[in-house]
């Protein structure tokens, strides 16, 4: 069984920054074979993606919004992606969620379409205070 598990949202003000974790795990589950993203879902509106990174770790990718203010990164070794996200706005309040996209045999595919992630996390809640 696969688990994504989400962790470091919080409540900030605006211009804080967070970093969220997400810890992979399962009997069969290659992380470094899996294209990661984030994604976040406010109150009435649909599931969006904010950030995503290719197996390999080579390749990015950012929703406009959140250009410049947030990093997603990943640990192939500790199997684990993390969202930096800096000057944070009330605009970035959401549920946050990782993704899992694959397995892949190349290193280079991120995935932006919500429907090619396999496994999802329970999500992280982000408020930010203006």
């Amino acid at each position: 069984q696969v688990q994504l598990v989400e962790s470091g949202g919080g409540l900030v003000q605006a211009g804080d920054s967070l970093r969220l974790s997400c810890a992979t795990s399962g009997r069969t589950f290659r992380f470094m074979t899996y294209a990661m993203g984030w994604f976040r879902q406010a109150p009435g509106k649909e599931r969006d993606i904010v950030a995503a990174i290719s197996a390999g770790g080579s390749r990015t990718y950012y929703r406009d919004s959140v250009k410049g203010r947030f990093t997603i990164s990943r640990d192939n070794a500790k199997n684990t992606v993390f969202l930096q996200m800096n000057s944070l706005k009330p605009e970035d309040t959401a549920v946050y969620y990782c993704a899992a996209a694959g397995p892949y045999t190349s290193s280079l595919i991120y995935q932006t379409d919500g429907r090619a992630y396999n496994y999802w996390g329970q999500g992280t809640q982000v408020t930010v205070s203006s």
